[in-house]
């Protein structure tokens, strides 16, 4: 058996890494801290770079400044021992160094010889050495001199400290050297002190920062999750959402376009919905979404129309006032509509107290045949249910006599350039309409033709006609009487009149 691979420790690491920085971390960072941690730092990096330029100026300021006060100092006590070193005077040297001390910035002196010879000297100071390394490297020996070195204080700490060397000269003669010794703690702590404080100050501007950065952030960030929220909502289909906000800026004019926007959706979806009532929903999809190809014109389809007259229409509309004549038709082709809606048909026009359905366009679908006659088919049975429900009461029985056929039209926009509607042409339909009006009451006439589709004669129940003779066609044409579906086929029409009947009512 092959030994199971061995995870490394490192990859085991990352991979627990990616595990909690998955589970813990957001999807997304939101805008208000983004803009917060943004600001923030942008304030902390230029506090931070003006506290170091101060810093700098500072620590260049205080070192002029020590400069200047140190070769002051060394060339006022040289000329001060001069002549005293002539003399041999070395108790008033002494003196003259004892009384420096006192000052805590300065930490040692030393007078020497022409010979470097030690005629003087108090505090901390230099080695002989060192300070005939340095005389020797002056390139200026008739000026002041200064050089920084380390020592070890009382604490066993280093400290910076800077001596002056200060030529003594009589009638330009070099007499010897006048050495003082400053330290630079009190520059050192100056400038910590400082750097404590610009610490302090950039630390609370950062706090400061954050606080106003979040709330500014949020502030501007409002809006923009009010425009996602309304977008959300336009998503969902709640077009009469709108964005009340007002700000005479960029964000209040992205509010007010997409205010419009929404409008224009609105209005499209009012506009959509009414036209979806004169025309069937498909084709008023259809035509909403393709507005700029809106023309004259059609192309050869493969559908089916059906043809639903009522029977005896005349002497049901001479026995009743024009209102209830009209509930009537609207009632029964209301249950018309939601059958062929389930069936993949739609309305394509109300002639009168007559309707023609289309099925297979203007999307096209392999099965429209078998759909028109199995809603044909739920038509009679709905009317039948209807009859027998209203037969308490004084309203007429209404029957629907079918005709169906099936074969190549034309479907488009027809009419004129003013006035188009979406519709269907040709044999087919006129022979559809043919059909129809030799039907008899409760009875679905169909073509041989169809009958004999090898999806349609095993599913349908229906028996030979008659033969009729249609306009353009030199021979009588032999059609079969639909009486049901098959009931392999029916039990899969997962429907009932009962759920068309509720559905209605709503």
């Amino acid at each position: 058996m092959p030994d199971k691979p061995v995870t490394s420790l490192p990859a085991r690491f990352k991979q627990l890494v990616i595990k909690l920085t998955a589970h813990y971390l957001p999807d997304r960072v939101p805008i208000a801290i983004k803009l917060a941690l943004s600001i923030t730092l942008l304030i902390t990096v230029g506090m931070s770079m003006l506290g170091l330029t101060i810093l700098e100026n500072q620590k260049t300021i205080m070192t002029k400044q020590m400069l200047g006060m140190g070769t002051t100092i060394a060339n006022q006590l040289a000329g001060s021992s001069q002549d005293m070193v002539l003399s041999d005077d070395i108790l008033g040297l002494k003196t003259l160094i004892n009384n420096l001390v006192d000052d805590n910035n300065i930490l040692g002196a030393i007078i020497l010889s022409e010979k470097d010879h030690t005629l003087a000297s108090i505090g901390i100071n230099p080695d002989i050495s060192v300070i005939k390394l340095q005389a020797s490297q002056n390139i200026q020996p008739t000026r002041v001199h200064h050089f920084t070195w380390m020592s070890l204080n009382d604490n066993y700490d280093t400290e910076e400290l800077i001596t002056f060397i200060s030529p003594i000269h009589f009638n330009n003669l070099l007499a010897g050297h006048f050495l003082i010794t400053f330290t630079k703690e009190s520059m050192a702590e100056s400038l910590q002190q400082s750097m404590k404080v610009i610490i302090i100050v950039t630390i609370a501007m950062s706090i400061i920062a954050i606080f106003l950065a979040f709330i500014m952030s949020r502030h501007l960030s409002k809006p923009i999750h009010n425009l996602v929220d309304a977008s959300k909502a336009i998503g969902e289909g709640n077009l009469n959402f709108r964005i009340y906000e007002r700000r005479n800026d960029e964000i209040g004019e992205l509010a007010e376009s997409f205010n419009q926007m929404a409008d224009g959706l609105l209005k499209k979806s009012q506009v959509e919905n009414v036209f979806s009532r004169f025309v069937s929903s498909n084709v008023a999809k259809e035509i909403m979404d393709n507005l700029d190809e809106v023309q004259l014109g059609g192309k050869h389809v493969h559908a089916s129309v059906l043809f639903a007259d009522i029977v005896g229409f005349t002497s049901i509309s001479e026995s009743l006032p024009p209102n209830e004549i009209a509930d009537l038709l609207n009632e029964y082709f209301s249950y018309i509509s939601i059958i062929s809606k389930y069936f993949n048909g739609h309305i394509d026009k109300f002639i009168g107290d007559c309707v023609m359905v289309v099925f297979g366009v203007p999307e096209h679908n392999p099965n429209h045949s078998i759909n028109a006659i199995a809603c044909a088919v739920m038509i009679q049975k709905l009317a039948k249910k209807l009859n027998i429900s209203n037969s308490d009461t004084d309203h007429p029985a209404i029957n629907f006599r079918i005709g169906i056929n099936t074969g190549d039209m034309v479907a488009g926009n027809l009419g004129s350039h003013d006035r188009m509607e979406y519709t269907v042409i040709g044999d087919p339909v006129n022979i559809a309409s043919r059909l129809s009006s030799v039907a008899e009451s409760n009875q679905i006439i169909i073509m041989d033709e169809l009958y004999n589709q090898e999806n349609i004669k095993n599913r349908i129940i229906a028996t030979p006609y008659q033969t009729i003779n249609v306009r353009g066609k030199k021979l009588p044409v032999s059609t079969y009487l639909v009486h049901d579906l098959k009931a392999d086929f029916s039990k899969n029409i997962k429907i009932s009149l009962d759920e068309i009947i509720n559905h209605n009512l709503k």
